[in-house]
């Protein structure tokens, strides 16, 4: 009786089959494969920075095993779509589909991604940031559309407050792995002084690569792309990516700082 009732409770519990592919249709149209690709990619020559900044270039064959494991790409896509089943309903997840399935939402993930691709050259992000400067307070329409887009979405401060998490993360991995001993009030003391240095390089990244990711769009597009996002659906679809990836690059940036500090310790050895 017990097993049966295992099984029922396993049932009731699990997603209906309808759902799993509405979520898996999500996340294709989505193109989240992709995206964690490129994540894994900045993460490998981020990792490839720490290992010459703060461990003499000394990481070898143990490092590189372990950023492999901590940007393995199955469990960071399995944590997002985590995320999507957790936070949308049935009726949001219609409504990302008609989105993003359509030719024109298709299209600006493609852009998104593409842009995201070519900000690893620095000399491609450098232009992308001067390209914000030189327009920076001026009345050019894109740049109006993607100001309502960053507002709409609470870009900026979201990814503000992710990259100061992440730093916090970093750092106390650091300490926990005995590389730098910190408490957690020095950490934030640390963290919090770095936040406006934070706040305007997050912004002129922001701004670069958006501008440079809805360059090619029609501004009727881009205009339609903001109504979505306005739009209770699209505010939920943006929470749950949000929700999804600030967990990703805590646990990231925390296993890099454990990583680091394991692998000075074994250089000490």
């Amino acid at each position: 009786m017990r097993l049966l009732a295992f099984a029922i409770m396993l049932a009731l519990s699990a997603p209906p089959a309808w759902a799993n592919a509405r979520m898996t249709l999500l996340m294709d149209a989505l193109r989240i494969d992709e995206v964690v690709g490129i994540l894994r990619s900045e993460g490998f020559a981020y990792a490839q920075e720490l290992d010459q900044d703060m461990l003499a270039g000394q990481g070898g064959a143990f490092w590189h095993g372990q950023i492999r494991q901590i940007y393995d790409a199955d469990r960071i896509t399995e944590r997002l779509r985590r995320a999507l089943e957790a936070e949308l309903s049935e009726e949001e997840i219609e409504a990302a589909l008609a989105f993003f399935g359509s030719n024109q939402g298709a299209r600006i993930v493609e852009l998104e991604n593409a842009a995201r691709q070519a900000l690893s050259d620095p000399e491609v992000e450098t232009a992308a940031r001067d390209n914000y400067t030189s327009l920076k307070g001026s009345d050019d329409p894109l740049l109006s559309l993607v100001s309502q887009y960053v507002q709409v979405n609470d870009l900026l401060e979201r990814n503000v407050s992710g990259s100061m998490s992440a730093n916090f993360q970093f750092y106390k991995g650091l300490s926990d792995g005995r590389y730098a001993q910190q408490s957690e009030a020095e950490i934030l003391q640390e963290v919090w002084s770095q936040q406006d240095f934070i706040r305007e390089d997050t912004e002129y990244w922001l701004y670069g690569f958006l501008l440079m990711a809805y360059q090619p769009l029609s501004l009727e597009t881009m205009e339609a792309y903001v109504d979505y996002s306005s739009s209770s659906e699209g505010q939920a679809l943006n929470a749950a990516l949000f929700s999804g990836f600030e967990e990703v690059y805590r646990d990231i940036s925390y296993a890099l700082g454990r990583a680091v500090a394991l692998n000075a310790e074994g250089d000490e050895i």
